[in-house]
């Protein structure tokens, strides 16, 4: 099989051995990924797994007072579900889509007994997991010294990657939320990316108009996080080459 399409482009499954992936084929249903659609809650059983080809999930870690704030993005090169492959059924975060698209879903207790079963298949779970937490720490590093218009650009890259397009949604209060700023401020920095002619915004969908302006006016944060990627992953084999 050739291992450039077996996927239906989400990184993970590429990187499977064809035998691996022939065994996981028949239980990968498709699914469109509505806004806001709630893939698994916080302390409750996670009863599937899914691995984008499109659009963005959201974790998200909610206060005692009600407040919440998202602590992690997986798009195409992830998979949602990180618990299971650490050997956990749990987790306190709760994932819901951010930007919708499509993906395919799989049963726990199909990947559950994959992992045991293929240690291959561990093996490149464990390094996307690596890579994710990885993530998640240079974000918090992104998030004490950038400004909040380079962080913009991170993120708008980020999600280009992951969606295969220059058009997509993303509101103005899920760019507050990854960023940690008042709406008010996304709006400003959205105007000044306009004004350069390096994305058009309207009605909550972006256009990315100048990918390589994004890249000049971003921080470190996405090459770091890209290389990082590249390092536990491999090169990307059918997806956009620069996806972090």
């Amino acid at each position: 099989m050739d291992k450039s399409s077996q996927s239906y482009r989400n990184r993970l499954l590429e990187l499977l051995h064809p035998l691996d992936f022939r065994r996981l084929r028949p239980h990968l249903q498709p699914v469109v990924l509505e806004y806001r659609k709630s893939l698994y809650e916080a302390n409750k059983p996670i009863k599937s797994v899914y691995f984008p080809i499109n659009g963005v999930a959201s974790l998200v870690n909610a206060m005692a007072d009600g407040s919440s704030t998202e602590v992690g993005t997986i798009g195409n090169e992830g998979i949602v579900g990180l618990p299971l492959i650490l050997g956990d059924r749990l987790a306190p975060t709760s994932v819901y889509i951010q930007v919708p698209g499509t993906g395919l879903r799989l049963g726990a207790d199909i990947l559950t007994a994959e992992l045991e079963r293929s240690s291959r298949t561990r093996l490149v779970m464990l390094h996307y997991a690596h890579a994710f937490f990885n993530q998640v720490a240079q974000s918090a590093a992104c998030n004490q010294f950038h400004n909040i218009e380079q962080r913009c650009c991170r993120w708008l890259l980020m999600t280009h990657d992951r969606v295969q397009s220059d058009r997509f949604l993303l509101t103005q209060d899920f760019l507050g939320m990854m960023l940690g700023v008042r709406r008010t401020s996304v709006t400003e920095v959205a105007r000044q990316l306009k004004h350069r002619k390096l994305i058009e915004y309207s009605r909550g969908r972006v256009t990315v108009l100048s990918r390589t302006g994004l890249e000049r006016r971003a921080c470190e944060c996405y090459a770091v996080s890209k290389k990082e990627f590249d390092r536990l992953l491999g090169r990307p084999l059918g997806l956009r080459a620069n996806t972090p």
